[in-house]
């Protein structure tokens, strides 16, 4: 039986590195991005902060729940903040160059 995990596993594996051999992104994803890199990082961190505040004020009015449901909002925030800033960063593809990069001379990671 462990052999057999071991071949299902190998197959997995081996289908899922062919599946997108030039790791492009979807046209989707292309589309995100480039919505969310027009935010200015600092927008989620104070997103994330006004759901604290509004959660600990409904707390404070005994509004449990609703101050439980809006409190979780602030993990979310803090990760779209972090894929944001990645997006900044390192742009959609790592094949493609942002215009942003080439005109200051910086290269991107597949040209290093």
């Amino acid at each position: 039986m462990a052999t057999n995990v071991k071949d299902v596993a190998a197959e997995v594996k081996r289908k899922a590195a062919n599946y997108n051999p030039m790791r492009k992104e979807g046209p989707i994803a292309k589309a995100i991005e480039s919505q969310t890199s027009r935010l200015p990082s600092d927008t989620f961190l104070w997103a994330a902060v006004g759901s604290m505040t509004a959660s600990l004020t409904l707390k404070l009015f005994k509004q449990d729940h609703l101050a439980l449901f809006i409190g979780q909002w602030t993990a979310p925030f803090l990760l779209l903040g972090l894929y944001n800033k990645i997006v900044k960063l390192e742009g959609h593809d790592q094949t493609e160059r942002s215009p942003a990069s080439s005109d200051l001379g910086m290269s991107t990671s597949a040209e290093l």
